[in-house]
């Protein structure tokens, strides 16, 4: 039976991010990562749909303590992968995967003061226990898509892609192709199919923003070429986040002028032919859900082909060679595209158990975006989803380590956040209050904020390093240090 101060779940990029913070921090303790495939790099490598790439920049994107080096800071996934991989493999990091590891299940004893996880390995199964668990498995299922019904789907003659099982091998090449979708899915995939495709459409049933962005910086050139790299990284990555931040900022508070902004910027981006206010007049306003971003504004440049449109309307039925829209038009398709977004999930899907009762995720509150109220000794790492992922999953493992070494400090063999009187008075909210379908879809399946801290969910980088330093870990948090009474 294996015995472990920490167990990461998850291999990705937040998962090789706490092991590098555990091997740093915490050089003492011991930990394993268990990984449910048989590579690390999670989206990266688990996706294959054309033209996947990453939406934000990989300097604020990439891991805070592994520069990006390459010029292009949008980048496709195949250098994504390597470079997380190669950060993996230089820092010693793969060495402590166990892949082919997927989790069944997570049970805490308050008797033990520990966790045990069961785990299948192939055809066997086993246990493994820990002190403290780190959850850095992502917010969606690998195994189950979002659930969306397109009636007469089942009717289609043709080859019906999920990007998120995407067929091997598939050959668009002079086919007629509809991608059903108006996300960051299917921004991606339609400018590189467009460019074989024999008519590619994007029926989507509701605008997004999308805005263009250089795939290379030319601050980040110019700063990388003349700068000594020591110097270099750090002044750039800190201007990409405060970059970043300042523009979500100044669309969240100046929402209409924001508004304004992206559709004008869109305006210019495409032909007189396309109708941008039918076609980029979000219902929303600019990061109730998250902004589409295009390198070079390919997505824009796609619509510019002869072989490439855009419709806004709904689906009303498919039949065997293509989509009937609720407006009577139809589209002839071979390939219909449902990038219809992800079913989302906390924790691997697991439901834990604490003392034998099973934990329920959406009765219990956020502890500083890191920790949820009732459950000892584990940390749910989740990233930001209106800017880049793993700045917030980074600032919630160095809340985590500091959980650890406070109650190490102290004696201490678990922490677990408690909601106090003032914030169960409070009202409360989903921890995401988004509007994508798929997050509204899985509000059900989220813990709750309020607006008294430390229940008050996430916010952003600045703030959250902020508490790094100057915020409190005993608030809000309930430890246990044996033969004594919790603290």
């Amino acid at each position: 039976m294996e015995h472990y101060d920490f167990v990461i779940i998850g291999a990705g990029i937040s998962g090789i991010d706490a092991a590098y913070r555990l091997k740093t921090q915490l050089p003492a303790c011991s930990y394993t990562i268990l990984e449910a495939r048989d590579v690390v790099g999670g989206t990266w490598s688990f996706f294959r749909f054309p033209g996947l790439r990453s939406d934000s920049s990989l300097t604020s994107f990439g891991l805070p303590w592994r520069p990006w080096l390459h010029q292009k800071d949008i980048a496709d996934a195949t250098l994504i992968r390597e470079y997380l991989e190669s950060a993996a493999r230089d820092e010693g990091i793969d060495k402590k995967v166990q892949f082919n590891h997927k989790v069944t299940a997570a049970s805490w004893s308050s008797d033990e003061q520990q966790w045990s996880l069961s785990a299948t390995f192939g055809d066997t199964s086993k246990t493994i226990h820990a002190k403290f668990v780190l959850a850095c498995c992502g917010y969606y299922s690998y195994e189950k898509p979002l659930e969306t019904v397109i009636p007469g789907i089942q009717d289609f003659d043709g080859v019906v892609a999920h990007p998120q099982f995407w067929p091997e091998n598939l050959d668009w090449a002079g086919k007629k192709v509809v991608v059903v979708g108006s996300g960051a899915t299917a921004i991606t995939i339609v400018p590189e199919m467009a460019k074989t495709a024999g008519h590619l459409t994007m029926l989507q049933r509701s605008p997004s923003y999308v805005m263009s962005i250089p795939s290379v910086n030319p601050d980040g050139k110019f700063l990388k070429r003349f700068l000594p790299s020591w110097l270099a990284y750090p002044f750039y990555w800190w201007r990409c986040v405060i970059e970043e931040h300042l523009f979500v900022l100044f669309n969240l508070y100046f929402p209409k002028l924001g508004r304004k902004l992206l559709i004008w910027l869109a305006r210019q981006e495409l032909p007189p032919s396309v109708d941008v206010d039918v076609h980029f007049n979000p219902r929303y306003l600019p990061f109730e859900q998250r902004l589409c971003l295009c390198p070079d504004g390919d997505f824009f440049k796609a619509l510019h082909r002869d072989n490439c449109e855009i419709v806004t309307d709904s689906i009303d039925r498919v039949v065997a060679d293509g989509i009937v829209t609720k407006s009577g038009w139809k589209i002839e398709a071979d390939i219909i595209v449902t990038a219809t977004g992800l079913h989302m999930h906390l924790l691997s899907g697991l439901t834990p158990m604490v003392d034998g009762k099973p934990f329920s995720i959406s009765e219990s509150y956020g502890w500083r975006g890191a920790m949820l109220t009732g459950l000892p000794n584990m940390g749910a790492v989740f990233g930001y989803t209106l800017t880049s992922w793993t700045l917030g999953a980074d600032a919630s493992i160095r809340l985590l380590i500091q959980v650890y070494k406070h109650m190490t400090k102290m004696g201490a063999t678990s922490a677990v956040p408690v909601l106090d009187d003032v914030a169960k008075a409070a009202p409360s909210k989903p921890v995401i209050s988004h509007s994508s379908t798929y997050f509204v879809l899985a509000k059900e399946r989220l813990p709750r904020v309020t607006d008294q801290a430390p229940y008050s969910g996430r916010l952003h980088a600045i703030y959250d390093n902020w508490m790094l330093w100057f915020g409190s870990v005993t608030r809000g948090m309930q430890y246990t240090v044996p033969d004594r009474k919790k603290l």
